[in-house]
């Protein structure tokens, strides 16, 4: 089967749209190495501003609490979106059609909503902000986006591979951990790589629900460039850029394995 050649025209389009993208991270990072305290222009190579950043206790801190929030509001968030995935997939119950349009809401409303709505409940409660209330606050807006990739993956999903299994004698537990969840497995994987990514990256649901000796790694960084941007930012934030990059690279290679074991 022969491939149609891209016209000239749409080459040039996708190339100027990758500049786009990409052009002001690789400045970014090229900065990051810069002598000069200033980003102004470029003086020579050095590594001086990586070992500041190292060296920052508040930065390694924000750092630390970035990480714990991800990660437990990744687990908690992957779980229960997926099970939300198989419920709204295969299930129809009383007030299914309600369901279905609220949880999507977090998705749609600004953060900005989102964040004082979660403020005002935290207060309601009389929880402490801190690193407990962040992280339920990335698990509230993280289950819609972990749902819509994982029901996306259902939607191409053939029962009769676990009527099969049941035929042989397989009760539903078996059938769900050896069939359907290896074949909805790369969706999974991918919503909790989103989720761990707009976990990673949220300032404004943090910035409301963080309290004192809570800072992540956005409210951190907002806190750095509110004068100017240093070459430690660019330093923090080609690291940053690394860590999702690897993200990314890691998940891609999982899903291809889970693929070829399929």
């Amino acid at each position: 089967m022969s491939e149609k050649k891209a016209a000239p025209w749409l080459r040039i389009y996708a190339v100027l749209a990758y500049a786009y993208i990409y052009l002001p991270i690789l400045i970014l990072i090229v900065f990051s190495f810069n002598s000069q305290k200033l980003n102004v222009r470029w003086e020579g190579f050095t590594l001086r501003w990586y070992g500041e950043l190292l060296r920052d206790q508040e930065v390694l801190l924000a750092a630390r609490n970035s990480i714990v929030v991800a990660v437990v509001s990744t687990l908690v968030a992957t779980v229960i979106g997926t099970m939300a995935a198989l419920a709204l997939q295969r299930y129809r119950f009383p007030g299914y059609t309600l369901a279905e349009s609220t949880l999507y809401i977090p998705v749609i409303i600004p953060e900005v909503v989102m964040g004082i709505a979660l403020l005002a409940f935290f207060a309601q409660a009389g929880f402490q902000l801190g690193l407990g209330t962040i992280s339920l606050a990335h698990i509230a807006f993280n289950i819609p986006f972990v749902t819509l990739v994982v029901r996306a993956r259902l939607h191409g999903f053939d029962k009769a591979i676990e009527e099969a299994a049941m035929d042989l004698g397989a009760n539903e537990i078996t059938t769900f951990r050896r069939v359907t969840l290896p074949t909805i497995l790369p969706g999974v994987m991918a919503g909790a790589l989103l989720a761990f990514t707009l976990s990673l990256d949220d300032y404004v649901i943090t910035y409301f629900t963080a309290g004192p000796g809570s800072t992540t790694l956005p409210l951190r960084v907002f806190s750095m460039v509110r004068f100017a941007v240093t070459p430690e930012v660019n330093a923090l934030s080609t690291l940053w850029v690394l860590t999702i990059f690897i993200l990314l690279g890691i998940g891609q290679l999982a899903q291809r394995r889970q693929a070829r074991t399929l």
